[in-house]
């Protein structure tokens, strides 16, 4: 328990406002659970939440010690008290997140709980699966990251051993990865490899499309096969043979079919003429390929998990498709 006194500063507040501010890990829903539950007093009694407070007045917080530390991108899970995620599978060694677009992954400096990895780390901490405070070092973590404005499957490990090996038959490419996106035109040809060299300007976040190589750049290899063409759009689907930065939408761009709605590296008057403002792209299935030893995950060897749902192939396409999982 710990008590907390009102200063000249933070007289006349609601109660439920005061004590979110005092105690920011606290999420809401809980934060007000524990106010009907008289977890959190004022001068000894229960409170309502609108009850104003005032200088002198003494709070009583029943309160876990963890949601009174200081918010970190580590801890943010603890905000966290109703996880947002669309979950594609899950064992007791890792979890396959659907991440939508405009999640990030991670925070991009500045604290934030409404992250991917947050939500996937307050899960695992809900079902009791993960117990911070007893582990040194460990945390549930991401093996694959996603651009914010893409969606699609992305790896976590739920323990060290997972993580470990997951990093490892990533690095040795012995999961496929498969992507959808809606590109304007048709490809020329159908169906083929784009084998390029690709350069990024950090100072831009841009990466360029040449066709022979140059002082550092990097090899950018992708299969694509066209799947539907309607109404001035393909719908293709892509498999990374390499992982550069931008890699799908720069190499469609430099190959003269651009992602609808890339801001980056599409057509701004095609974009505005279908009103979209994020790249129509989605990696959608993954293969776990593996021709080595995974240890604890060899079970997960041949298996293969897609999403069922994609917004922009439902708006533009009526192509359907099943996948084997």
């Amino acid at each position: 328990m710990k008590e907390l006194t009102v200063t000249k500063n933070d007289a006349n507040q609601r109660l439920d406002r005061f004590v979110g501010k005092a105690v920011p890990l606290l999420p809401e829903a809980l934060l007000q659970k524990y106010i009907r539950l008289k977890r959190i007093k004022l001068n000894g009694k229960g409170a309502k939440r609108d009850d104003r407070i005032r200088e002198g007045d003494v709070l009583q917080l029943y309160i876990n010690d963890e949601f009174f530390d200081a918010p970190t991108e580590e801890n943010a899970y603890l905000k966290v008290s109703l996880p947002q995620l669309t979950i594609v599978y899950e064992d007791d060694n890792i979890l396959l997140a659907d991440k939508k677009p405009g999640v990030l992954c991670h925070s991009n400096g500045e604290w934030s709980y409404n992250t991917l990895i947050a939500n996937i780390q307050a899960h695992v901490y809900q079902k009791g699966e993960w117990k911070p405070r007893e582990e040194n070092s460990f945390a549930p973590a991401l093996c694959n990251r996603i651009d914010r404005n893409t969606g699609g499957i992305v790896i976590a490990a739920k323990n060290a051993e997972a993580l470990r090996i997951m990093n490892e038959k990533i690095k040795d490419r012995e999961i496929d990865k498969y992507y959808l996106c809606a590109v304007c035109g048709k490809p020329k040809p159908q169906n083929g490899v784009l084998k390029d060299w690709v350069f990024k300007d950090v100072s831009k976040n841009q990466v360029y499309v040449r066709k022979q190589s140059c002082p550092g750049a990097k090899e950018a290899v992708t299969e694509y096969r066209t799947l539907q063409t309607k109404n001035g759009l393909s719908l293709v689907e892509c498999r990374l043979l390499t992982g550069r930065t931008h890699q799908i939408r720069a190499q469609m761009a430099a190959n003269g079919t651009p992602l609808l709605g890339d801001g980056k590296y599409g057509t701004e008057r095609t974009n505005r003429e279908y009103g979209e403002k994020g790249q129509a792209l989605y990696s959608y299935r993954i293969i776990f390929n593996f021709k080595t030893d995974a240890g604890v995950l060899n079970y997960l060897c041949g298996q293969s998990f897609s999403v069922e749902n994609v917004d922009f192939v439902k708006k533009y396409f009526d192509f359907e498709f099943s996948v084997d999982k």
